[in-house]
């Protein structure tokens, strides 16, 4: 079970408490100590293409967006 999926059975569960305390009890994400869903986006929240280097925790995407801001420069 992904994160996203589990985030989307608590709508389902809203008017149940008792189901739903029971959906946490035997379906929590364990922590994840390795792999891709180790590292999120500090920005939008994505697991892939992470750049963790310099302590920047962002996706490839949101780096390209702010990276003249932080200050890098892209030469030719």
């Amino acid at each position: 079970m992904t994160a996203s999926d589990y985030k989307k059975v608590f709508k389902q569960l809203k008017n149940k408490p008792i189901k739903l305390k029971k959906f946490k009890k035997h379906n929590v994400p364990k922590p994840r100590k390795f792999g891709i869903a180790t590292n999120k986006c500090r920005n939008c929240g994505r697991f892939g293409a992470h750049i963790s280097k310099y302590g920047l925790h962002l996706c490839r995407q949101c780096f390209r967006e702010n990276a003249t801001k932080l200050g890098f420069k892209k030469y030719d």
